[in-house]
């Protein structure tokens, strides 16, 4: 999504680090293109943990791209929020094309050139296009709330923090409105996002651990 501002820690580096190394050499026997989800609540630092990993990707010579549920939206951020203020029932998996985002995943390991994906200008509150050039690009990495639920994937990661631990965050990244209809919403979120916890081939506790499922 267009605007999103990622500022990486030494703690985010360190987190990655222990995600990527013992794959490192997996990924690079794979024969096609690897894929990465990173799926968590709201604030559970999905983008900030995808932008640590890609960077120490790249770091080993890798080049990766990140596929952003946020960008996926059927309805730009504004006009979703007004669609839930008037029917709850729409917050949910419903709200985004995961299957387009799949799509874009097995093209990119088929090895397409170039993929068109949506683009979300958030303050213009508009859904516009990119293109992906895939030359060379040997990781991708897709985040997201509902990532777990993708099927071009081979390793899923899962960051296990709920939206009452990830309050702070919330507040300083100020992006959404903090009011009860928000919290009813993270509240439906968190009833569905919860149980992908076991898709999980990875863990990220809420002390930023590492845990590879076995």
């Amino acid at each position: 999504m267009k605007g999103d501002i990622i500022n990486l820690n030494d703690e985010h580096r360190r987190t990655a680090s222990k995600i990527v190394e013992p794959l490192i050499d997996d990924i690079r026997k794979c024969k096609e293109l690897f894929v990465f989800s990173v799926a968590g609540e709201s604030g559970a630092g999905k983008s900030i943990s995808a932008a640590a990993i890609a960077e120490q990707l790249e770091q080993a010579g890798l080049l990766v791209k990140i596929f952003q549920q946020d960008d996926y939206f059927y309805l730009p951020p504004f006009t979703n929020d007004r669609k839930r203020r008037q029917d709850l029932s729409w917050v949910g998996i419903q709200e985004v094309n995961l299957g387009l985002i799949d799509q874009h995943l097995l093209a990119a390991k088929n090895g397409v050139q170039f993929i068109e994906k949506p683009l979300v200008i958030y303050q213009e509150n508009k859904i516009t296009t990119e293109e992906f050039d895939m030359t060379a690009v040997r990781v991708c990495i897709a985040e997201g709330t509902y990532t777990s639920m993708l099927t071009n994937v081979d390793k899923r990661i899962f960051i296990d923090r709920n939206y009452f631990e990830t309050h702070q965050d919330r507040k300083k990244r100020a992006r959404d409105v903090m009011d009860p209809f928000t919290e009813q919403v993270l509240e439906i979120e968190h009833k569905i996002i919860s149980n992908h916890k076991a898709f999980a081939d990875i863990i990220i506790d809420k002390e930023f651990k590492v845990y590879f499922v076995k």
